[in-house]
């Protein structure tokens, strides 16, 4: 039974206070794929079980029927990634609610795990041993000796993915940058390039636009050097520099592209290096054995957050966060014993505030909402086919924002 404040909490958010955010994990289908194919499929189940942990370590923990998080980070755990576990029930008294977000957020866990001897000593194990499989499960990873530290990186990283204002330079606006990225997407869709290419090809527009000059003439030529760079990264098969051209309707040479893509290398000092939300994402709807259908409503929110200049401020962790936790505040599914235990493991990942992740769940909602009336609909035709389940046409979205008390 969980508190008044953190019951409120939840149902607004969907989400174990301020930890990261999941469900039920089902695949479409039977395919194993690299990571960047499996963005387009689905997996076989793996069934959630818990690691056993050290048993001298279980014994010195003493049984008790309650256990809750708290927001604060555990001495044990250096990377800072697991949330803190208080065992001290007795002086706990509820948190402040200030803007709707509880100041010191909780969560009771189900009576369904209070036979565990120690949730301090199982959950980074379990966590471990999901990322361990999760990793593996998407191909991201031949070997599991360093998967968990591969984790790791990717958590430390991103911090340098995300620019520290989402404000453009005076002669560019939000609208002019979502009509390009607009048209980026239809591009990546016409040459049949990975989910990867087309978020690294606008991390890198986002950073280009911040550190070179460029005129508003040579916008589409920047955004169609981003998308090449990215795919040079990314794709086995690269189109050639004068078929580029051609979907530019050779209103810029290849000499001007060539130029250009120099320019931009340079600006960036070559770090390309990047860690997509879309990762994220896949790690944790495996991890929490989320369903295929909230999977994708996920990945479509999740591709919308690409049109929203002022996203680009949020670490990726917290965008894939947001938008798994709101799909599944929107499809709205019966929760089952195991969806929830994994769905509170994987809130054992710290990726932010409530407040944070609230207002990413707002703007992706207002967004989706409006999605098929805007003129910028790459991403809604996108996922309206059945290949995508047809997420992006769900019932469900025109009430997103009253899902969230908005």
């Amino acid at each position: 039974m969980r508190t008044l404040s953190s019951a409120v909490t939840m149902a607004r958010t969907g989400f174990c206070d301020t930890k990261p955010l999941l469900d039920l994990h089902k695949k479409a289908d039977e395919r194993r794929a690299p990571l960047r194919t499996w963005a387009n499929a689905s997996g076989p189940i793996d069934h959630w079980q818990p690691v056993e942990a050290d048993e001298s370590r279980m014994n010195l923990v003493k049984m008790e029927p309650e256990r809750r998080w708290e927001r604060r980070l555990s001495l044990q755990t250096s990377e800072g990634i697991i949330m803190g576990f208080h065992e001290d029930s007795r002086t706990w008294s509820p948190g402040k609610v200030i803007d709707g977000c509880v100041e010191e957020p909780v969560l009771l866990y189900p009576h369904g795990l209070q036979g565990l001897p120690s949730l301090q000593v199982l959950v980074p194990s379990l966590l471990r041993h999901e990322v361990e499989k999760a990793l593996e499960k998407l191909d991201l990873i031949w070997d599991r000796t360093y998967a968990w530290e591969m984790f790791l990186d990717m958590m430390r990283t991103q911090t340098h993915n995300c620019l520290p204002s989402a404000d453009l330079p005076r002669y560019f606006t939000d609208a002019t940058r979502a009509i390009l990225v607009d048209w980026l997407i239809q591009v990546h869709e016409i040459m049949h390039f990975q989910d990867e290419t087309l978020y690294l090809a606008i991390h890198l527009l986002n950073c280009s636009l911040r550190l070179i000059k460029v005129t508003t003439a040579n916008l589409q030529l920047l955004g169609m050097v981003c998308l090449f760079i990215a795919a040079k990264k990314e794709e086995c098969l690269l189109p050639e520099v004068s078929g580029l051209c051609s979907l530019m309707d050779h209103t810029y040479t290849k000499h001007q592209l060539l130029r250009m893509e120099r320019k931009v290398l340079s600006g960036l000092k070559f770090e390309l290096s990047y860690s997509p939300p879309l990762h994220f994402l896949l790690l944790f709807a495996s991890i929490a054995r989320c369903s295929a259908m909230v999977t994708w409503m996920a990945r479509y929110l999740l591709e919308l957050s690409l049109l929203e200049g002022h996203c680009v401020v949020f670490l990726p962790a917290q965008l894939a966060g947001a938008a798994l936790c709101l799909a599944r505040q929107v499809l709205q599914e019966p929760p089952t014993p195991e969806g929830e235990a994994a769905w509170c493991l994987v809130s054992s990942i710290h990726v932010g505030s409530e407040a944070t992740l609230l207002k990413i769940m707002h703007i992706l909602a207002s967004v989706a909402a409006k999605a098929h009336t805007r003129e910028t609909r790459a991403t809604f035709l996108k996922f309206s086919c059945p290949e995508t389940m047809q997420v992006s046409r769900h019932p469900g979205l025109k009430n997103a924002s009253s899902l969230l008390g908005v």
